[in-house]
């Protein structure tokens, strides 16, 4: 597809046409027209947004220029896969090796992902690169872990953290590696395995406004709106009264079993024999046992993944007047050593 269009003058009639062909590129692959990350050069595909509201902010803001491959509109990744690529460490031993059978597992677990199973590998080795030549204290990856830390912190916006990394990018030696806008470092994070999915949610935790439910606005099961109400009794359209943060767990087991050592480590439980008879793992237990009994398929495949399911809650202002809370959901590994 024609993207030439994203450089042209706001005002021309390439620009309008190309505007028109993104937007029903995005509803083709997408299949909504509410519920569209916005690529405005203020929302970088962070913000969801309809088709009008979309169109507005491409017209009034410009469109992100370094967004050329439109992932998070239907555009599949562009591929780099070169099978006989390795991530070396200094000492000469390949610090990344990958096993030869992948994961039989479907294609949406990937979420935001490319479809590279090697796409890891590149970002490692791309991060190691010095954030400007001749500099020993900082990757490039290190700097921008620091750098989004300060963001996370601070609670910078956005467009703040955009403009922080141009200037950045300009007071560094020429050469430097600095991404130069929001989208360029949230696709190399992402590549880490560290992306999340924010779903809307019943107040009333009834449902999840997702698959068949996505275009509700109103719980299936309460009646209760999928709205924010505001102060004056007024319901805010587009801004949701629940929010479920879901961090996938696929991409994440996928990154442990790209690492030799660690995909060692998954499956040290096997060959580990209790020395002194008392129960020093989860692999000495009963209910271990009793699971590889239970289903022995399952049991007899040391790479299989057990896990344990753990939630709490918390209030993050450390205020007990305070009506928010977190509840996390965690899955803890045990397949690992202690």
């Amino acid at each position: 597809m024609d993207k030439s269009w994203m450089h042209s003058d706001r005002r021309s009639k390439a620009y309008e046409f190309g505007v028109e062909a993104f937007l029903n590129f995005a509803v083709e692959n997408l299949l909504t027209t509410t519920h569209i990350r916005c690529p405005c050069v203020k929302c970088v595909n962070l913000k969801l947004f309809g088709v009008g509201i979309i169109r507005d902010h491409v017209y009034f803001n410009g469109i992100d220029q370094s967004y050329k491959n439109w992932t998070f509109h239907g555009e599949p990744w562009e591929a780099t896969t070169n099978a006989s690529r390795n991530v070396e460490k200094d000492d000469g031993h390949s610090r990344y090796s990958f096993v030869s059978e992948e994961i039989d597992m479907d294609d949406n677990d990937f979420g935001d992902f490319g479809s590279d199973p090697y796409e890891f590998a590149n970002v490692i080795g791309d991060g190691d690169q010095p954030v400007y030549p001749g500099c020993r204290k900082y990757t490039k990856l290190s700097a921008l872990v620091k750098l989004y830390n300060l963001m996370a912190k601070h609670g910078m916006s956005d467009v703040c953290f955009t403009e922080l990394l141009i200037l950045q990018g300009d007071l560094l030696p020429e050469g430097n590696t600095i991404p130069t806008s929001m989208y360029e470092a949230k696709k190399t994070l992402c590549a880490l395995g560290l992306s999340y999915k924010k779903m809307h949610a019943c107040p009333n935790d009834c449902i999840l406004y997702r698959k068949e439910y996505e275009d509700s606005t109103n719980c299936p099961t309460c009646g209760i709106s999928r709205w924010k109400e505001g102060k004056d009794s007024i319901l805010k359209e587009g801004v949701p009264a629940k929010v479920v943060w879901y961090f996938p767990p696929i991409p994440r087991f996928k990154r442990m079993f790209q690492s030799h050592e660690t995909a060692k480590s998954l499956t040290w439980h096997a060959a580990r024999k209790s020395i002194d008879g008392q129960m020093s793992h989860p692999a000495d237990s009963p209910s271990w046992k009793l699971l590889d009994d239970k289903w022995p398929e399952f049991g007899n495949e040391p790479r299989n993944l057990r896990l344990a399911l753990s939630s709490d809650g918390f209030n993050p202002h450390s205020s007990l007047s305070s009506r928010y809370s977190c509840w996390p959901v965690i899955l803890v590994t045990y397949n690992l050593p202690p």
